[in-house]
């Protein structure tokens, strides 16, 4: 199955450089091994069929149109061994804790502007700064991040390392989900004799975490997931968490403003919201406090979030911590706030604001990745090794006329895993998106969202880019769970 399969000169999640599988890949490679070619290819389609029938879509954006697609899907799950999984939980928490404590400070006292630890215009002037909306508001718990994804690469040495953070509408939970009832409908054989931790039970944490931010006084609040609609790319994330948190989807238009309160209409009647996770950027919320122009918002909305009526989460102006540009802060800032070391490290990042780092980024442009700090899924970013000439100029004259909005990082040799397509078996590049729920405690999903550049060659892993996904798997101590 693997003779015409290559490591170097990359890591490899599943072999060594002998092409042996890796001491947590031993039973799952043992399985494979006494599998058909046959029979495989059969699961193959028959998974991809499972997503297609279940409606598990997302929409991909070209020229203003939206195509439907199902997300494609890899059988050879990414296995993480207990003692590497326990590292990863430790750095999250960290991670998740400090970024909390940087928005609570630059909305409130201004600590670490006051230290000069991070540049002031980077925070005033970002576009996700919203001083007038979110200023002074005291939230639940302190808490603006209820909700984090995280995306950890590992480079050529197989060190963990976090590539970006997620903190306003992280998506994708529902794909976690869904990766693995297809894995255990389709390949239930390869979970024989593995102790892998379950994904059942883990949305009570998160329905518990969003209940914890309850305003004062409020005993038995009431939760909504308030979406954009059925028309939203991540529609299908939307009904799966309402549906398994057994909270309400509601739309603007379902919920109005009255005496202070927000309210949901109902055939009852009028019913008190007192929390609302929300799944529609700042921008849309209130027609009244940001674009005027909302249908998918509540009017006057901001105005009970300021008295402490409702919860929104995330909170309102988080988009400026998870700025590509203030990323490169994120070490400085869990050494200011918590006193501590990271547990995983950033990649390198190059700001283009200095003229002498931005006269060697363009020098160097051919060995680096260029990435916007305000866009995300893989728009507006240069692989300079992959690209051509033309797309080389365009982007030097871009960090010549914005350098501010601009970073630059070195291409890593992001970790590979085998996947299974077309009948081979071929290495490609992974990443993984992990989920921190935090409430009164903080809990991180056993496992994640893998996701794979499927294309042969390919670095980037977002699905609107065609990418795919993988189960994940995190082995429980004992058996064969150690690396």
């Amino acid at each position: 199955m693997f003779k015409n399969y290559k490591v170097e000169p990359f890591f490899d999640e599943m072999f060594d450089k002998t092409i042996s599988p890796k001491p947590h890949y031993q039973n799952f490679h043992a399985k494979l091994a006494e599998t058909e070619p046959s029979t495989l290819k059969e699961k193959h389609e028959l998974a991809q069929l499972s997503f297609l029938r279940q409606g598990i879509t997302f929409t991909v954006y070209h020229q203003n149109v939206g195509t439907e697609r199902t997300m494609p899907f890899d059988s050879v799950p990414i296995i993480i061994p207990a003692d590497d999984w326990k590292m990863i939980e430790k750095g999250m928490a960290q991670r998740t804790e400090a970024l909390n404590c940087f928005l609570k400070d630059i909305y409130h006292e201004g600590r670490i502007l006051q230290e000069g630890l991070v540049p002031r215009d980077l925070v005033e002037k970002n576009a996700y700064y919203y001083k007038a909306q979110a200023e002074g508001v005291r939230v639940p718990l302190d808490n603006h991040i209820f909700l984090a994804g995280i995306d950890l690469i590992r480079d050529a040495q197989g060190n963990y390392m976090v590539l970006e953070d997620n903190l306003r509408n992280p998506s994708g939970m529902s794909y976690v989900y869904q990766n693995r009832y297809v894995m255990r409908q389709v390949y239930p054989e390869f979970f024989a004799d593995e102790p892998v931790h379950t994904l059942e039970h883990q949305l009570t944490y998160m329905h518990e975490a969003m209940l914890d931010h309850a305003p004062p006084g409020v005993e038995n609040p009431t939760a909504v997931l308030l979406t954009p609609g059925m028309y939203n790319s991540a529609y299908y994330d939307h009904v799966f968490l309402g549906q398994q948190m057994g909270i309400h989807l509601a739309e603007g238009r379902d919920l109005l403003v009255k005496d202070d309160y927000i309210y949901m209409k109902t055939i009852r009647g009028l019913q008190r919201i007192d929390i609302i996770y929300r799944r529609i950027d700042d921008n849309f919320l209130d027609p009244s406090a940001f674009r005027e122009d909302s249908m998918l918002g509540v009017r006057g909305l901001v105005d009970v979030y300021k008295k402490g009526n409702v919860a929104i989460l995330n909170a309102i102006g988080n988009g400026v911590a998870d700025d590509k540009a203030m990323y490169s802060y994120v070490p400085d800032m869990i050494k200011f706030y918590l006193n501590e070391e990271p547990i995983i490290a950033n990649v390198k990042t190059y700001r283009l604001e200095e003229q002498e780092t931005r006269e060697w980024v363009l020098e160097n442009i051919r060995e680096l990745v260029i990435k916007n700090v305000g866009a995300s899924g893989g728009y507006d970013m240069l692989i300079g090794p992959q690209a051509d000439q033309e797309l080389i100029e365009i982007f030097k004259q871009k960090i010549q006329e914005s350098p501010h909005q601009y970073i630059a990082q070195p291409t890593i040799q992001l970790s590979r895993a085998p996947a299974y397509q077309g009948e081979e078996f071929y290495p490609c590049h992974v990443d993984l998106r992990v989920f921190v729920m935090r409430g009164k405690s903080t809990h991180v999903l056993p496992g994640g969202l893998s996701r794979v550049a499927l294309k042969q060659g390919s670095l980037v892993v977002n699905s609107s880019q065609g990418g795919g996904a993988k189960d994940t798997w995190i082995l429980k101590n004992g058996g064969n769970a150690h690396a």
